[in-house]
């Protein structure tokens, strides 16, 4: 028999689903799954606006108002904090983009559907690894100029503080164009 790890996203947003964030929790306790609660971010087409945006505090606290949780050690490179449930046979995490961004950690690239590299979710820029490919390119260059034109934080794009984004200025894909 195979197991399979199982995760599950749920991007949580204030006064739409942060009151299923323990029927989610619930869920954990027979079933060996791993959920990720993960900050509404600004993308563009969502409406993202800050007043939506449930925090890592938020998150936590909901779920310590009826659970006690421990938290697992990160591994290099994580994007999520992680926590266990004492008793319950899954786990959950909580992606914190917004409220504790994890960019000086971060190593992950994104290849979208129609074969642009990005460096990050946030960034603007994108590398076209599909023509290079089509026209029988060496694309190992352009994936390691694809990462070292990684910016410092949020792709360049967003300042550390959430409650400032104008979403309108963003430049950058939705989330479902980019694979996520």
């Amino acid at each position: 028999q195979h197991k399979i790890a199982v995760k599950i996203n749920m991007v949580v947003m204030k006064d739409l689903n942060d009151g299923e964030i323990n029927d989610f929790i619930e869920w954990t306790r027979h079933h060996p799954v791993q959920i990720r609660f993960i900050e509404f971010m600004p993308f563009s087409g969502n409406k993202w606006t800050n007043n939506k945006m449930f925090s890592l505090a938020e998150i936590l606290g909901s779920i310590e108002k009826k659970y006690t949780i421990l938290p697992v050690e990160a591994e290099p490179h994580d994007t999520a904090k992680r926590f266990i449930i004492p008793g319950h046979e899954g786990s959950f995490a909580v992606i914190s983009t917004m409220t504790a961004p994890f960019c000086s950690t971060c190593n992950r690239m994104r290849l979208t559907a129609d074969g642009k590299l990005k460096n990050c979710l946030f960034s603007d820029g994108e590398t076209d690894l599909l023509s290079a490919l089509r026209n029988n390119e060496d694309v190992v260059p352009l994936i390691k100029a694809s990462i070292w034109s990684k910016k410092k934080e949020l792709g360049g794009q967003l300042g550390a503080h959430f409650e400032d984004i104008d979403a309108s200025a963003i430049k950058n894909r939705s989330m479902i164009t980019i694979g996520g």
